[in-house]
């Protein structure tokens, strides 16, 4: 599991309520990424680019909600491992989160992204680049 202690203290708090609730479901939850940092960031957008591996992100160094501790990427155990393919408890984890107020990746119009949760209250990317945090 990643650090959840690498989170702002409110998403961290709604990051462990996700994962209780997904138990009370019958979901074994694993957050596997939760901060990471510009030079992650940078290395993550340079798959599938400039390094070797499959795209997995369009966001660069500064672009992801990663970057500011508000955002995490989970996914559901089955059988010891991430289920990758289960999109229907995807999507039961997705719906339990938006219950908790988290943002689901899955519902993102630009590029869907199943596993990714945050919590920004109506703070917009810019507001995160210009120095502004959650409270």
């Amino acid at each position: 599991m990643a650090d959840l202690s690498q989170l702002h203290p409110k998403v961290k708090e709604l990051a462990e309520k996700h994962i209780a609730k997904c138990k009370e479901a019958g979901i074994d939850l694993l957050v596997y990424c939760t901060y990471r940092s510009i030079k992650e960031q940078d290395a993550l957008y340079a798959q599938g680019r400039t390094k070797p591996g499959k795209k997995i992100t369009n966001a660069r160094g500064g672009q992801s909600m990663h970057n500011f501790r508000v955002a995490y990427d989970c996914g559901p155990v089955v059988n010891g491992k991430i289920d990758w393919n289960n999109t229907k408890l995807f999507v039961k984890i997705g719906e339990i989160g938006e219950l908790l107020g988290l943002e689901w990746g899955g519902c993102f119009k630009s590029i869907v992204d199943l596993p990714h949760f945050q919590y920004t209250q109506g703070l917009s990317l810019k507001d995160f680049q210009a120095g502004k945090t959650i409270k």
